[in-house]
């Protein structure tokens, strides 16, 4: 008798390794991409510029790697910032470059990697332009061009700004439908907020509902960032934004009454979830909402659920209402201690290593002629520089992908060069390339394959011979240099940056309770830490599953923090339930005290394991304050 086979399972760092994100393909992007780079190469060809048309590609190259979904509000920050970075680290890295020794500039290059690498640990688009800063440095001191370093500058500024111009500009698919394209991208993330909010709701009672929240955390988390980015007034000027505020604004009641259903494990029924999904539906189509179906008003979450629907019912119809976004700012004093606590200076020190180790060998290399009579030598510590960033998953899956990826890339690319002609065929490559790497970010050999391709043509363009063999030496000499550096022991508890993120989750869960349990009646401010402690432990659980699937010598350093969020989870939803609670009758039942002392206790007990500091405020105390209002 045959039996079936038994399945294999992969050590986490190889399955990582071959994981790739799925989504429908990103059309405006791919043709974004595709009038980016190409057209701005050929445009400098065409006036005998090549050189300045290969610094404004790699910049419109760099700018498309983050041109991520969302809207083009964000877009601003996302692109622009890491673009002024890149364009003063060229300038840097230039001047360096002419004027500085090599010990001189590896150190100088070393010591811009640490303070980038701090820098990086404030956020995402802190770190895309810690990357990009070190990114343009190496090809500023490496890449030899007739143009000055402020020259450089001001048409990398040109490259990347041409990208966003084409992100605020073009319209995507289907958005002119209703005449006005410019908030597409805020009304496709506040619709997702509501369907999100009815596939809770279908979920609860069911083992998805977890997956259904975070689900919901990820919408919440989209939407303010699509309505939050960078404006020159300080709210909303237009009556279609004001509208998307306050549409965004009413589905916070909603969210929350629809997690407390959850919490309590009880179907909602499907009339519940029909009203979100109809809300949904109006926003997209700027429509006002027909009559919506009422829940059941048997129990205070379901109660809460149709009050936050007919709120919501009221909100579309006037078109107004309120436009708080419910999410504090980071403070300067905040941004600073992030990239000087622990995690910052840990990372810190690794990119420092890795980017100053990879600038010492490729100046070696520079002066032992293994680059023959072109002298570019950039490519090894840019390398180091994308290896060692975590933002891209764990170490050794960063290092197979890279590895398989420029040895995939570079096969490619000598293929082409053999049956396309020059410039014209490097052209056409380019503007191809531009338009596969909004698709090739689902993974990163892809990407990496994609980037090698174009970066050779780039610089065949530019003068250099072909050079693909030499691209996967000096890529496969970074990959061992990142892999001793990011094992090597560093001062301080390794895991730094976990641990960061799980405090200031750690610390928004315990506001949370504490702003519920003291009894205050201002709903804005608790929806407000609401989202905070969300949005923070998303964060947290992120940076915990790319260390989880470190090799082993590396990921035991993180035991336990899975653990530990998923109580900080448990913490919230059960602190969400006892709100919608207290709201309807005042006090909470045995059933929310009993939950909420055993998550807090099984809290107290993790929390020292894991090195997470105590609250900063008694919350056993508070609970029991609230014990003595119980209903019978």
């Amino acid at each position: 008798m045959s039996h079936p086979r038994a399945a294999v399972a992969l050590p986490p760092w190889l399955a990582h390794a071959l994981r790739a994100q799925r989504g429908p393909v990103p059309w405006s992007a791919v043709t974004r991409g595709a009038l980016a780079a190409g057209p701005l190469l050929s445009a400098a060809l065409l006036t005998a510029r090549p050189s300045l048309g290969v610094v404004a590609a790699v910049a419109a190259m760099l700018a498309g790697i983050n041109d991520r979904p969302g809207s083009r509000r964000a877009a601003v920050g996302r692109i622009g910032v890491p673009a002024l970075a890149g364009a003063a680290g060229l300038c840097a890295g230039t001047c360096a470059g002419q004027h500085s020794s090599a010990v001189v500039l590896t150190l100088l290059l070393t010591g811009l990697g640490l303070l980038a690498g701090c820098v990086s640990a404030i956020g995402p688009v802190a770190s895309a332009a810690g990357t990009q800063v070190l990114v343009a440095a190496a090809i500023g001191a490496g890449m030899p061009l007739p143009e000055t370093g402020w020259q450089r500058g001001l048409v990398f500024l040109a490259g990347a700004g041409w990208l966003l111009l084409l992100r605020l500009v073009l319209p995507t698919p289907g958005s002119l439908a209703g005449g006005d394209f410019r908030f597409d991208g805020e009304r496709s993330a506040v619709a997702r907020v509501y369907d999100a909010v009815g596939g809770l709701l279908d979920g609860a009672g069911t083992p998805q509902a977890g997956a259904r929240r975070a689900a919901l955390t990820a919408a919440l988390d989209q939407a303010q960032d699509a309505l939050a980015g960078p404006r020159l007034r300080r709210r909303a000027s237009s009556a279609a934004e004001r509208r998307l505020h306050a549409q965004y604004a009413a589905a916070l009641p909603l969210a929350e009454a629809a997690t407390a259903l959850a919490w309590a494990g009880e179907p909602a029924g499907p009339r519940a979830s029909a009203g979100p999904r109809r809300l949904a539906a109006a926003v997209l189509d700027r429509a006002h909402t027909a009559s919506l179906p009422a829940p059941d008003r048997s129990t205070p979450a379901l109660r809460a659920l149709d009050d936050a629907l007919l709120h919501a019912a009221e909100v579309f119809d006037r078109g107004y209402g309120g436009r708080d976004l419910h999410r504090r700012r980071g403070t300067v004093r905040q941004a600073l201690k992030a990239a000087s606590g622990r995690g910052g200076r840990e990372y810190g020190m690794r990119v420092a290593l890795c980017f100053g180790a990879g600038a010492a060998a490729a100046q070696a290399l520079h002066h032992a002629r293994w680059y023959g009579s072109h002298p570019h030598w950039y490519w090894l510590p840019v390398t180091a520089v994308f290896l060692v960033k975590p933002d891209l998953g764990p170490l050794v899956s960063r290092v197979l992908c890279r590895a398989a990826g420029t040895v995939l890339g570079a096969a490619v690319f000598a293929g082409l060069t053999a049956l396309l002609p020059r410039p014209e065929g490097l052209v056409v490559v380019v503007a191809v390339c531009g338009a596969l790497l909004p698709a090739a970010t689902r993974h990163f050999a892809a990407q990496t394959a994609v980037v090698t391709v174009l970066v050779l043509a780039l610089v065949m363009v530019g003068g250099e011979p072909q050079a693909s063999a030499g691209r996967i030496g000096e890529t496969l000499l970074a990959c061992g240099i990142v892999l001793v550096v990011g094992h090597l022991p560093m001062p301080g508890r390794r895991g730094g940056g976990v641990r960061h993120l799980l405090a200031a989750a750690h610390s928004a869960a315990y506001a949370h309770l504490g702003h519920v349990l003291a009894g205050s009646e201002d709903r804005a401010a608790r929806w407000t830490l609401r989202r905070e402690a969300y949005r923070t432990l998303a964060e947290a659980r992120t940076a915990i599953a790319s260390a989880a699937a470190e090799l082993p010598p590396v990921a035991r350093h993180t035991e336990g923090t899975d653990a530990v969020a998923g109580l900080l989870e448990r913490l919230v939803d059960t602190t969400t339930a006892c709100a919608v609670h207290l709201d309807d009758t005042g006090r909470l039942t045995p059933g929310h005290l009993r939950r909420l002392q055993d998550v807090l206790g099984r809290l107290e007990r993790t929390r020292e394991r894991v090195g997470l500091p105590a609250p900063g405020f008694p919350a056993a105390g508070l609970v029991g304050v609230r014990a003595v209002d119980v209903v019978s």
